[in-house]
């Protein structure tokens, strides 16, 4: 999450994450109306059926799906992320409404993490990958410090197969997301590079090709809201 904004050097990905995090839990419901919830809800019940004992959660951000998965019983619920401005916030919300668990958050990129290899039996990454400076290596890590029969589960923006959906999706993430994040937040560049990553990425990117490239076995996606996001999971090998 490193590569500079609209080839602006002096303006990061992280510090941009930083300079919002103020209003991203607000802005994420807005502009999602609220369905970003239920999509994080199908989420943990995929996860729930793997039963894993340790979770590392990657482009945590503020920490709500460490706050999902904090009612699950996972012994170890770590966090990931570059910006400290969304991990100040994530260490505030989780302490407050989970005091007797222990949380850990670390500073750092997927494509280099601070962790031995056969570390987690589960990984996530929501909403993130596409801010990765190279998917390839960063999934390249998580293969490497998942265990043995360990399961990875993205969750990302796609891009709608009906032409109607497709249409409207794309009539929103162009108008609506940049006018109304950039004006609650008062960062339009923000919005505007969130905007035209979530196209680009979904557009140009197969992530079933990339997790089976990585080493991952049995990827299968899910559709969530006719194909405007998709939940992809894959697991590591067990030899």
């Amino acid at each position: 999450m490193g590569k500079p904004l609209h080839n602006n050097t002096d303006d990061t990905v992280e510090q941009m994450f930083n300079r919002i995090a103020f209003k991203y839990d607000f802005l994420n419901h807005f502009l999602s109306l609220g369905i970003d919830k239920l999509w994080r809800r199908k989420l943990r019940r995929l996860i729930r059926r793997q039963n894993p004992k340790s979770l590392l959660d990657i482009a945590t951000g503020t920490g709500d799906m460490l706050m999902l998965m904090a009612k699950a019983d996972i012994q170890i619920l770590h966090g990931l992320d570059p910006s400290q401005g969304m991990m100040d916030k994530a260490h505030v919300k989780l302490t407050g409404a989970f005091p007797q668990k222990s949380f850990e958050l670390h500073a750092g990129f997927a494509e280099n993490m601070p962790f031995e290899n056969n570390t987690y039996d589960a990984a996530t990454v929501l909403f993130g990958i596409r801010n990765f400076d190279n998917p390839d290596t960063g999934l390249g890590e998580i293969y490497r410090i998942l265990n043995p029969g360990g399961k990875l589960y993205i969750m990302e923006f796609s891009m709608p197969k009906n032409k109607l959906v497709k249409t409207f999706y794309l009539f929103y993430l162009k108008r609506i997301i940049p006018f109304w994040g950039g004006l609650i937040s008062r960062d339009k560049a923000a919005y505007k590079y969130l905007s035209e990553s979530i196209q680009q990425f979904a557009e140009t990117v197969n992530l079933s090709e990339k997790l089976t490239q990585a080493g991952f076995a049995s990827v299968k996606s899910h559709s969530l809201s006719f194909g405007v996001a998709r939940i992809w999971e894959g697991t590591k090998n067990t030899a």
